[in-house]
């Protein structure tokens, strides 16, 4: 047998490197070349199309919280104060009404007009083009709502008033020294026509009883029942559809200096359920 015959080992093309390692070269790869296929780099979207992009997610953004989370509003008159003052800028939040809640006695809350309760000066929505546009999708206080305050609800009856000049919520009179605003030649708590004799209810289902914190200048519900002795518009309804409810109120945002959280008072923690 010749040496040619004989089994030839194999070629170690395997090089030593510097640091004890061993690399392999191909004889078909180009001197200095990667045995991996270089990473093709990214290609990054100009600048005027990231910032289209970027602007068509905040928008729809902003338009699902307003419809699903949270929405701006402003106060349209001076029926809420002292607490809330014309033209503040609120917030209101719709989770508390999710899966079947409704409003509470004592909730603040912002409903659409249920019928001519709003002035054609506190309809005001905005007028210039750009706000107009920010308010619909949500991201510009809006108007043409109402705010007040729930004094009862579903099966309630409210009576105008005690001997200290209370609102009663079935037999209950309520406290309310700490929010509703006192004014001179109002003896009572009851409505912006100044009788203090009234009542109303029970309150029919899926409705609402609301008044403002300022009593003596609120077109409520108290300044829309028909009062025997009075002359008023029969047809109105004294009472707020619950699906008209668009939130709670949760938030005075501005002015600044005057940012506060806007919660349920105690006044009507005890009252009793109807009978």
């Amino acid at each position: 047998m010749t040496t040619e015959d004989r089994d030839l080992d194999p070629v170690d093309d395997s090089v030593d490197t510097p640091d004890g390692s061993r690399s392999s070269s191909s004889p078909d790869a180009p001197a200095g070349a990667s045995a991996a296929p270089a990473r093709q780099k990214r290609k990054h979207l100009p600048v005027w199309q990231e910032t289209i992009l970027l602007l068509g997610i905040a928008l729809v953004l902003a338009v699902v919280i307003k419809a699903l989370f949270v929405q701006a509003f402003y106060i349209p008159s001076e029926s809420m104060e002292p607490g809330l003052v014309k033209n503040d800028r609120i917030l209101v939040q719709k989770v508390s009404y999710w899966f079947g809640g409704e409003p509470q006695r004592g909730d603040v809350v912002v409903f659409e007009d249920p019928g001519s309760w709003l002035s054609d000066a506190e309809q005001g929505d905005p007028t210039n083009g750009l706000t107009s546009l920010m308010a619909k999708i949500g991201l510009y206080p809006t108007g043409g709502h109402l705010v007040k305050r729930v004094v009862g609800v579903a099966g309630d009856t409210i009576t105008c008033c005690d001997e200290k000049g209370r609102i009663s919520v079935n037999g209950k009179p309520l406290n309310e020294e700490a929010y509703v605003k006192r004014e001179k030649g109002i003896d009572c708590r009851g409505p912006m026509t100044g009788n203090c004799s009234w009542s109303a209810g029970p309150v029919p289902e899926g409705q609402l009883f609301v008044m403002g914190d300022n009593r003596g200048h609120s077109a409520d519900s108290s300044a829309h029942l028909c009062l025997p002795e009075e002359e008023t518009d029969c047809t109105k309804n004294p009472y707020v559809p619950v699906d008209s409810v668009v939130g709670k109120v949760f938030v005075l945002l501005w002015p600044t200096d005057r940012f506060d959280w806007v919660g349920r008072p105690d006044a009507f923690a005890n009252v009793p359920d109807p009978s």
